[in-house]
């Protein structure tokens, strides 16, 4: 499976801070906001993963992320000329998807929880099986996102983009896990009344097939849309707390990589020369010394 990772946007609601920057370079505690969902795929095994932007920030991010090389990856770099909908990220990925099944994660999208790797995984295997998934988060302002209404035995009865009577409190988190099919359901999706290719007329594709599970984050997980100056900050509190007072880190894709055995200290020895003073260099050289331990 391949993943994506769309960081376009204009970043209007963040102005004037993204004059200057895409929102997903901005900081969100001690990491670019883009490491989080960089993390999420990582956490679900995928390696190979597209980058899209805008023309004027692509270079930004291939700056910050390189190759990949040095999180055991493979990362390439597209451009998206106009924020034009979520499921162009699609059309525009096509060559890269490939035959593969594929996962999209929004840029400003950060989801923390202790068991977040198995509804990782729960979502890889319904794809294998055909089903296409996406995750319900429960909010107090449905009407800013895509409302999954369920059934009482759980089941996605239907989905709207932003409606003004939602039909429950579960919005459709930035995370999605599609089998092929994804390209030709966005290719045929026509622009919504806001000029967009909106993805969940892509859900409603695969709704209409029987082929889309919802997959409920309730207790235990956390889910944030760090796109406005309240969320970034919010969220910055909340990974401050969990790494200050909690000694839980998240974001850091060296950890994963380290944990996973995709890079050892060869990969990163000029990351260590570098940064090995600061706190964050710290975390990633006490996570490798542990693990060079564990494997004796």
């Amino acid at each position: 499976m391949k993943g994506i990772i769309l960081a376009g946007g204009s970043g209007s609601r963040l102005y004037p801070m993204t004059s200057a920057i895409n929102k997903h370079l901005l900081p969100i505690y001690n990491k670019p906001m883009v490491y989080y969902p960089l993390c999420t795929l990582m956490l679900a095994d995928i390696r190979d993963i597209l980058i899209i932007s805008t023309p004027e920030d692509i270079e930004n991010f291939r700056t910050l992320l390189g190759d990949g090389g040095r999180f055991g990856l493979r990362l390439r770099y597209a451009v998206q000329p106009s924020p034009d909908g979520l499921a162009q990220a699609f059309i525009i990925g096509s060559d890269f998807i490939g035959s593969d099944d594929v996962a999209m994660i929004l840029g400003d999208n950060i989801f923390i929880g202790l068991h977040i790797k198995e509804r990782l995984y729960q979502a890889i295997q319904n794809v294998n099986r055909g089903k296409a998934t996406i995750f319900g988060y429960r909010v107090n302002d449905p009407q800013r996102f895509g409302v999954i209404e369920y059934d009482n035995k759980g089941r996605v009865v239907s989905i709207d983009e932003k409606p003004k009577d939602p039909k429950s409190n579960y919005a459709a988190a930035g995370l999605y896990f599609y089998d092929n099919r994804v390209v030709n359901f966005a290719k045929n999706v026509k622009p919504s009344w806001r000029n967009e290719l909106e993805i969940t007329d892509v859900n409603n594709l695969y709704l209409s097939e029987e082929s889309l599970e919802a997959i409920k984050l309730d207790s235990g997980f956390t889910w944030m849309d760090a796109g406005t100056p309240d969320a970034m900050i919010e969220a910055g509190k909340y990974v401050q707390t969990l790494e200050k007072y909690q000694n839980v880190k998240v974001g850091y894709p060296e950890e994963i990589a380290i944990v996973n055995g995709w890079i050892d200290r060869g990969d990163l020895g000029e990351f260590l020369l570098k940064f090995s003073r600061t706190e964050y260099g710290r975390h990633i050289a006490a996570v490798l010394e542990a693990e060079e331990e564990r494997k004796g």
